[in-house]
């Protein structure tokens, strides 16, 4: 199955507070989206392995993606090596995106910037004919995405790329309601964490106002890139 764009997320939940606006915009828009979560999340306080594989789950089906995998690399301590920069090519060759989404490039949580370092050293290296993988028993070919942009996360990025997603900024909360154990909610007694606490989507709120009013939008997504970007022409800019 080849996807428009792949989004890479090291934790489950990852890519909904990232960038889920921007998913469920260019699926509203016919375009195949998957992701890939490289952990299933279980060093988190609250909740499971086993129950965020659930809300994974239900929240794959608000956004309606194409497919979602998880590549169960150790939560905490998988590392930028050839063996997990191995696993990435394979799903970056099985899927060739135009488009790949990945983790900040350096964040609160250490996770996420080496999880973004992950993606973009396995990302050049998924061009090169002499790095060998096969999937299944079947040889891969080389095969390497346009573009790498890196969402933002909790600490505060200055953005190159600002994405309008207004009209699907209620579903995008639904997307992370779908994480029941890990955000805001009344009925959970398990221990309160930095995420789960009532003031930490309203600080996502306030990011995605914030980068909205700055193309004059109520709501947008930030992304990095490590590379120049360009336009067809000026009035494609706004």
């Amino acid at each position: 199955m080849k996807l428009d764009i792949l989004v890479f997320a090291v934790h489950p939940d990852d890519a909904e507070l990232g960038c889920s606006g921007t998913i469920l915009k260019h699926i509203a828009a016919g375009k195949k989206v998957g992701i890939v979560d490289l952990t299933r999340g279980e060093l988190g306080t609250r909740g499971t392995a086993e129950t965020r594989d659930q809300e994974s789950a239900d929240s794959t089906k608000i956004l309606g993606l194409q497919v979602r995998e998880n590549l169960e690399m150790r939560d905490g301590f998988f590392r930028n090596d050839e063996d997990h920069q191995l696993q990435i090519i394979q799903m970056i060759r099985k899927y060739t995106p135009e488009i790949v989404l990945s983790n900040a490039q350096h964040d609160r949580h250490p996770d996420h910037g080496r999880a973004g370092d992950l993606v973009y050293d396995a990302l050049f290296l998924s061009g090169l004919a002499k790095v060998k993988t096969d999937l299944d028993g079947r040889k891969q070919n080389a095969y390497r995405p346009r573009l790498l942009l890196q969402y933002i996360q909790d600490r505060y990025i200055n953005p190159d790329i600002l994405v309008d997603v207004t009209d699907f900024w209620e579903k995008k909360l639904e997307c992370i309601h779908a994480f029941k154990t890990q955000f805001f909610n009344p009925d959970n007694d398990e221990n309160q964490t930095y995420i789960s606490s009532p003031d930490f989507l309203k600080v996502i709120e306030a990011r995605s106002r914030e980068f909205g009013k700055s193309i004059g939008a109520v709501h947008a997504e930030g992304f990095t890139s490590r590379k120049l970007l360009g336009v067809d022409d000026l009035f494609s800019l706004r």
